[in-house]
């Protein structure tokens, strides 16, 4: 387990922890006071640390390296029962986008999302989750498909953005996102778009038109990085907490500008700490939204997902 470094104090209780129970182990020591006392240590740490997050804060959970990805959640909300589709029938396969059809608790729905890698290996492998052209392509061959055969949609959003090589302008990424973006409005069946990690520009926009659109607790949604917003702003990348502030780019910020539809609540700790937590409240999500969606017709459907679009950045005076 690695620890950022707000999360440093965590790290010395769950070391004394560990200790303890070695100690335990041993047979010679009674340590159940002890344990009790260091847990509720741990738990009130925990409630002060992530109680009280700054915006750059959650963007660094965001990118944890713990923190599960798409094919993670994937797997274990289908419980395996996962086929991947590959390729967008004209360049090649984006192993940076990832997709195919997906059971859960006997309902078919059809996942599209961004996946990173746990590695240096498979983060080069993946293209460190920013998709190519022909990985924006893929996901809408694969959204056509589940219309096709009436299925819902579940978008998992996690990118630092398209990729911005030269090849990949030259195939059409503005193009491709576009597309993404008017065809999504148009799909006649439930889209569920969520973010569970990084949503950056256009590289998150590709594939997060949806009927909801969900952060989950400590991940972020803006037009750019604050990195690149403090380079661009102050020439630095040294201001990036104050452009993280500046941004408005966490769950709260996006809710309370109406950008987003909702938050999905982390386990206290986030959800690199408790993955197993985070895949049930996910899944719980999913199939409420869905039990929500089905319910409507596809021209309502698609009327209101244009609405909703259609009222965003405007300004009554």
């Amino acid at each position: 387990m690695e620890y950022l470094e707000f999360e440093k104090p965590l790290e010395e209780i769950i070391l004394q922890i560990e200790k303890a129970e070695a100690l335990s182990d041993e047979g010679d020591v009674d340590v159940s006071t002890t344990l009790k006392d260091l847990q509720k240590k741990l738990e009130k740490c925990r409630k002060e640390i992530y109680g009280n997050l700054s915006a750059w804060q959650r963007v660094q959970l965001s990118r944890h390296p713990n923190r599960p990805y798409t094919l993670n959640y994937i797997q274990e909300i289908t419980k395996g029962d996962f086929v991947e589709l590959h390729g967008d029938r004209s360049v090649r396969d984006d192993k940076a986008m990832i997709g195919g059809w997906g059971s859960i608790e006997g309902k078919s729905v059809m996942f599209v999302g961004q996946q990173k890698g746990h590695n240096t290996k498979q983060r080069q492998f993946r293209n460190f989750g920013m998709s190519n052209p022909e990985g924006y392509r893929k996901a809408l061959r694969l959204f056509q498909l589940a219309e096709k055969f009436g299925k819902p949609i579940i978008c998992l959003i996690d990118t630092p953005g398209a990729y911005p090589g030269l090849e990949a302008e030259e195939r059409g990424q503005g193009e491709a996102i576009a597309r993404n973006i008017i065809e999504m409005l148009q799909i006649k069946v439930p889209i569920i778009c969520i973010i569970i990690g990084e949503g950056a520009s256009g590289g998150a926009l590709g594939i997060g038109v949806g009927d909801k659109v969900l952060m989950l607790e400590n991940t972020w949604y803006s037009v750019i990085s604050p990195e690149n917003c403090s380079t661009i702003l102050w020439r630095s990348w040294d201001f990036k907490q104050q452009a993280a502030e500046a941004l408005k780019l966490t769950a709260e910020d996006m809710l309370k500008n109406k950008l987003v539809d909702g938050i999905i609540k982390e386990p206290v700790g986030g959800a690199h700490a408790f993955p197993q937590k985070m895949y049930r409240i996910l899944k719980k999500e999913i199939l409420t939204h869905i039990e929500e969606l089905i319910k409507l017709d596809a021209k309502k459907l698609v009327t209101k997902r244009m609405e909703k679009f259609s009222a965003m950045g405007v300004v009554n005076e």
